[in-house]
């Protein structure tokens, strides 16, 4: 819900009908809004099959472990939708955020068309058919869908330039979905307390294990039973390596992590 003063409305309605608009296989549909008083709460449409941190972090018998494909689908499902936002919608509403971003500055961490990535925000849809290997992913939590002050969702998604200046920009969403990315290649969150000191934040732990070969088997998700590509988990580990580059234009753009990601897919797994 989104708590604003009053002259922020038309810019807000301006803003959310713009956004109605948007339509791409992989973006969750904005339906409309509720407003009571300065109370403002956004309506998508309903993801029956709920989040990727349900699928990958639910646990007891009900929930099956993801296989490498359904990763690697669900990844290129998200990093689709997130070139499509970046292409086209941070060029089509750059004029309309500009006084917003100004008018509730002390508010926004949502600015010039990026947000911060995380695993709550890529939603699973399934088919009618063939539920197992045929999930779709759609990204949410856009523009004003993150209107408000930083949360726990964020930690460990956020990129370093975020955390230095306040600042996000295009790229910075390339980072959060690195992030993402680890989390499909380990099955852990992003951020745990209750892990081994050094191991609390995922990137900090893992990124230095992803350029060795040896070393990156022992972090691959077991729960995958050793059932994926080596040669793909390779390229998967150096596009993660990428995306998390601590300088901003050294990250690929979202696009070209679509285009890799496809062709990791492409690679049969051995069994």
């Amino acid at each position: 819900m989104i708590f604003l003063k009053p002259s922020g409305y038309v810019l807000i309605y301006s803003e959310v009908n713009f956004l109605g608009r948007i339509s791409h296989p992989n973006v969750v549909k904005l339906l409309g809004y509720c407003r009571e008083d300065r109370d403002l709460l956004l309506v998508y449409e309903f993801m029956k099959k709920g989040s990727l941190k349900n699928h990958l972090y639910g646990r007891g018998s009900a929930v099956q472990p993801l296989s490498w494909n359904l990763r690697l689908k669900i990844a290129i499902g998200a990093a689709q939708g997130l070139a499509f936002y970046t292409v086209h919608m941070t060029t089509s509403f750059t004029e309309i955020l500009r006084p917003l971003i100004y008018l509730l500055r002390p508010l926004i961490y949502c600015s010039m068309g990026s947000c911060i990535i995380c695993c709550s925000t890529i939603y699973i849809e399934p088919f009618p058919m063939d539920i197992l290997f045929n999930y779709n992913a759609k990204i949410s939590d856009f523009g004003l869908a993150k209107l408000g002050p930083p949360g726990r969702g964020s930690q460990g998604y956020a990129a370093p330039e975020y955390l230095a200046t306040g600042h996000l920009y295009v790229q910075s969403d390339v980072y959060g979905f690195g992030v993402v990315l680890l989390e499909l290649m380990m099955g852990l969150r992003a951020l745990d307390p209750k892990r081994p000191g050094p191991q609390v934040n995922l990137v900090g732990w893992a990124k230095p294990l992803l350029p060795n070969r040896m070393k990156l088997k022992t972090i691959m998700d077991a729960r995958m039973e050793g059932k994926y590509s080596s040669k793909g988990a390779i390229m998967l580990a150096q596009l993660i390596l990428r995306c998390l580059e601590e300088e901003p234009r050294k990250r690929p753009a979202m696009k070209e992590v679509a285009d890799i990601l496809e062709q990791i897919y492409a690679i049969k797994v051995k069994t």
